[in-house]
């Protein structure tokens, strides 16, 4: 029994937070008790609770860290400052004569608001209550326009610059720094943010790409369902001042990421301050509002760094109980090899996306698996793609997806639970589609990390 003690505590973690605790302090309670009881049996060395302060000290003094309460400053000034509104109206009058423009619009917008938060949530509600009325009203089919709404809302998990690729390229370079250390390499290579942020490239836009051409596919299968908004004459100098100045923020942020010109942590300082701005010039930016943006940044950033800090503590407990040697071994064992493990890594991570959020799988179970599955020889940057998309379709998925929830809790009445559920499915067939063509051609996410590396 005492072998499978890491095991239990996983699972225990698992139940208390179906259970509605919260994450953080389940995380760090649950791992306090079982390393209690474990010394009390002597099947538990206390001397690994000494390096909790240093795991602390380390969170705390991560520089690459810093960028997630600059892009969550940045989103949110974005969102409360009525410029991702605008946007889509100016996206909505660019495309609004055709068949499906609205649509396609919610998607470019949903794709650059995900990747300034990053947070599933935020940007489901905020699009729902921004965009569905709009289609709805237009005459798009409620499962087509739920379904539209719930998928660009999940773009956040792999559309640059994000704060779930910001925190999952952080625990994934520990992750491959450890595995090397594992296997006797001192001198071990590193992997950083900025690689996985230039590796989600094309696979993020591939889906976009794929979600529009869905779209279009739906305009001329069924016209009645994507009708064309208007067929106003288009004021260009209206339209350019409500599209350009966040797509000129978004692309100075991460293309100088991508060009090596800052690291995300500066290129978050100046798209939050770019952000602030933004607001100043839209004159929407009174102290009131301010008092809000900077109270849901304080919110959500402390919420991200009480579950780091749980998760430190909990993944501490688990190597003390040699969880990770019990993985390795069960892995080991797994027919297929690596590709094997890999598998049932990925259907684990999506059964948790069901009742885990990304910050937690990217916290207590990538340090658990990620030196693992790097140790068998899986490129890092790969597999990080792999679990963020992975998770972007758990959290799309019926009947549990959290996108799902956060929807059907904005929609009016009209729209049926079974019509988003029903909207959805395309979606997870192109996602699932992404996930086969990465594990059939991994060079989709490692071929451009490399040619800019060079």
């Amino acid at each position: 029994m005492e072998n499978y003690l890491s095991l239990y505590m996983f699972l225990a973690v698992c139940l208390l937070l179906m259970l509605g605790y919260p994450v953080a302090f389940t995380l760090a309670g649950t791992a306090i008790v079982f390393a209690a009881g474990g010394i009390l049996l002597d099947v538990f060395d206390p001397s690994f609770l000494i390096a909790v302060p240093s795991r602390l000290y380390g969170t705390i003094n991560n520089a690459t860290l810093i960028a997630v309460p600059l892009f969550v400053l940045m989103g949110v000034f974005l969102e409360k400052s009525r410029v991702a509104e605008e946007l889509l109206g100016s996206m909505a009058r660019v495309f609004g004569r055709l068949r499906g423009g609205l649509g396609i619009s919610v998607v470019i917008v949903g794709m650059l608001l995900a990747a300034s938060t990053g947070i599933v949530g935020a940007t489901v509600v905020t699009m729902g209550l921004i965009s569905l009325p709009s289609m709805l009203r237009a005459g798009y089919s409620p499962s087509l326009a739920a379904g539209t709404i719930c998928a660009t809302g999940t773009l956040g998990q792999i559309i640059p610059p994000s704060i779930a690729l910001v925190l999952l390229g952080d625990v994934i370079s520990n992750a491959y720094q450890q595995a090397q250390l594992n296997m006797n390499i001192f001198n071990p290579k590193t992997v950083s943010v900025g690689e996985l942020f230039i590796g989600a490239l094309i696979p993020g836009l591939l889906l976009v790409a794929l979600y529009i051409l869905y779209l279009l596919a739906c305009a001329w299968l069924r016209p009645e369902s994507t009708p064309p908004v208007s067929a106003e004459r288009i004021n260009w100098t209206d339209t350019m001042k409500g599209l350009l100045p966040p797509l000129i923020l978004i692309s100075v942020v991460l293309g100088s990421i991508l060009s090596g010109a800052a690291t995300p942590t500066e290129a978050a300082g100046v798209g939050a301050v770019g952000a602030f701005v933004l607001s100043l010039i839209r004159s929407e930016m009174t102290i009131s509002r301010l008092s809000e943006v900077v109270q849901s940044t304080l919110e959500v950033t402390c919420m991200v760094f009480m579950i780091l800090i749980g998760a430190a503590i909990f993944s501490l407990v688990f190597r003390g109980f040699g969880g990770d040697e019990l993985i390795r071994d069960i892995f080991g064992q797994l027919p297929g090899g690596v590709m094997g493990a890999t598998f049932v890594v990925m259907l684990l991570i999506f059964m948790l996306g069901f009742v885990l959020d990304f910050i937690e799988i990217t916290f207590v179970v990538v340090p658990i698996i990620g030196p693992i599955l790097l140790t068998m020889g899986l490129d890092p940057i790969w597999l990080g793609i792999m679990i963020a998309i992975n998770l972007q379709t758990s959290f799309l998925t019926p009947p549990f997806g959290f996108a799902l929830f956060y929807l059907r809790g904005v929609a009016p009445e009209s729209v049926q639970t079974s019509a988003i559920y029903r909207g959805v499915v395309p979606y997870i067939i192109i996602q699932l589609s992404v996930l086969v063509a990465l594990w059939t051609w991994p060079e989709l996410a490692t071929w451009l990390p490399a040619v800019v590396k060079q």
